[in-house]
């Protein structure tokens, strides 16, 4: 089961107004094979770059800007898979794609480019199909590495999943941005 919150975060770019961002979050429960981040929500902006111009570069100076590292450009793999050593932000640079995030069993979400998503550690995704001008750029916070994992997690990459450092910024708002405020602190 998962549930959805939407709300109005500040504009994320000069070009885009906060009326045009929105910011969905939604929280999925482990699914079939896949673990999910139970705790920890999936965030996704919706028109958080202004789509228009090359918007690859945009992506990587915002996330390079707010701390993310490991920045890359190609697309979302067509199976489904989730990451135990990393929180990953995927930034729609050109297109439009449907992905399945969640597991198999999760939720399809239709996304354009200037939108963004940050999947917790644990979530799965993969993409159902894309135009042929889709491009994302990925990141991840500092010192997380994304290992690809197709098969159920053992109880020590669930630990791992769970005891992940949260990222100290949102890789689209920096310091105040939403995700600070949508993934508390774990308790000790």
């Amino acid at each position: 089961m998962n549930r959805s919150i939407k709300i109005t975060p500040p504009s994320l770019d000069a070009m885009t107004s906060a009326a045009d961002t929105t910011l969905e979050t939604i929280l999925f429960e482990p699914g079939d094979w896949v673990p999910n981040n139970p705790e920890l929500p999936v965030l996704v902006y919706r028109q958080a770059v202004a789509a228009e111009g090359e918007m690859a570069p945009k992506f990587e100076s915002r996330f390079r800007e707010n701390g993310w590292k490991g920045i890359w450009r190609n697309g979302v793999f067509d199976y489904q898979h989730y990451h135990t050593g990393a929180h990953e932000v995927l930034g729609i640079a050109g297109g439009r794609a449907r992905l399945l995030i969640g597991g198999p069993d999760g939720t399809e979400l239709s996304v354009h480019a200037g939108d963004c998503l940050i999947l917790p550690a644990g979530t799965g995704h993969m993409r159902i199909d894309a135009s042929r001008d889709f491009l994302v750029v990925g990141a991840y916070p500092p010192r997380q590495e994304a290992d690809i994992q197709t098969r159920p997690a053992s109880e020590a990459q669930l630990a791992r999943i769970a005891n992940l450092p949260l990222p100290k910024t949102d890789p689209v708002g920096g310091a105040t941005g939403a995700l600070l405020r949508a993934w508390p602190p774990r308790r000790s």
